[in-house]
């Protein structure tokens, strides 16, 4: 072993996408993930690293069974709903969903005293920040339930660290993209709403085209700007941080990108110069709230968790991206 020693650590929402690829990183640096997870959106195919626990993110006596049983040293928390637009629709499943289930984790947490927490948040917090560089300082505003019920909990960590010594790392992560390069475990649901998936299913036919969002942004193609930053560099973060953690850090809010962004169009040539097959697409208006740039400054956490993104450049996302869909979905014939 690595650096863990066995120690537990209880991933919820560890059959998820960037969830189940934390607990292999977590495998390999010697720790034993056990993944908490209701499989409603996750897969149980994905949890190969480490035990599974069924169950609700708001079970708080599950939750502090599961806790005491595995003698669970800290957490790290996906368990959260994320589609956008749905939160729009039903705000009501998402605050109870992400808030009140992240507050009863926290309460099974503080009666078994583990007080060290990694926290998925998201870009979203900043809102329609529309520039070249988001640092954490700039003001958080988000424009839907989901990025606010995230935005909310780090508010919560924030006077948890102080009223109850909770550590914790809310790290903001803007594109996640790619796959591991094993292919076993990659990019998988049953609303999929990411741009490089959805370029996938179009070049294999199980949508007719991808729809792009807008042309005429103050872009150098017109097409909006994004950071991506890949899955596999994200874990590595994520364990770099249980481990800051667990040598006494108090955390705080992080962006994990690449200080990089990439165009709709840029993506879609990448994904032709892959795969050899142009991606079907059609242009349709601006979404409201799509900012033309939205690009991470990862500044403070290279300084802190030492994060140096090594899987992240475009060609890399695409090809470890294309084998698993190509392994998962089979195009259709």
């Amino acid at each position: 072993m690595e650096s863990g020693e066995g120690q537990s650590v209880l991933v919820t929402g560890g059959a998820g996408y960037i969830g189940s690829h934390c607990c292999k990183a977590l495998s390999e640096a010697g720790y034993r993930p056990v993944c908490y997870d209701n499989l409603s959106t996750g897969h149980a195919e994905f949890v190969k690293w480490g035990p599974l626990v069924r169950g609700d993110i708001q079970d708080v006596p599950k939750l502090t069974e599961t806790l005491k049983s595995y003698k669970v040293v800290a957490v790290m928390h996906f368990a959260a709903l994320s589609l956008v637009g749905e939160s729009v629709a039903d705000p009501q499943k998402y605050y109870q969903n992400n808030l009140v289930g992240t507050l009863a984790l926290l309460q099974a947490m503080r009666s078994v005293g583990c007080l060290n927490l990694v926290f998925s948040s998201t870009g979203a917090v900043y809102g329609a920040a529309d520039r070249k560089s988001i640092p954490e300082e700039f003001t958080c505003s988000p424009i839907n339930p989901y990025g606010a019920t995230k935005w909310m909990i780090e508010r919560a960590l924030s006077d948890y660290r102080s009223a109850y010594g909770f550590a914790s790392f809310c790290l903001r992560y803007f594109n996640a993209s790619g796959a591991d390069p094993s292919g076993l475990i990659g990019e998988m649901r049953d609303q999929e709403t990411h741009l490089i998936p959805r370029a996938m299913m179009a070049l294999q036919g199980h949508i007719p085209q991808l729809e792009i969002y807008g042309d005429d942004y103050a872009t150098p193609d017109g097409t909006a700007i994004r950071d991506y930053v890949h899955v596999v560099d994200l874990a590595s973060a994520h364990v770099r941080a249980i481990e800051k953690l667990l040598e006494g850090q108090v955390g705080g809010s992080f962006n994990l990108g690449t200080g990089s962004g990439f165009s709709v169009k840029e993506i879609l040539s990448t994904i032709a110069l892959v795969t050899g097959k142009p991606v079907p697409h059609a242009i349709k208006g601006r979404r409201v709230g799509d900012p033309a740039v939205l690009v991470a400054d990862p500044s403070k956490a290279k300084t802190t968790l030492g994060f140096e993104p090594t899987n992240s450049d475009l060609d890399t996302i695409i090809k470890t991206a294309w084998a698993w869909h190509q392994r998962a979905h089979p195009a259709k014939l």
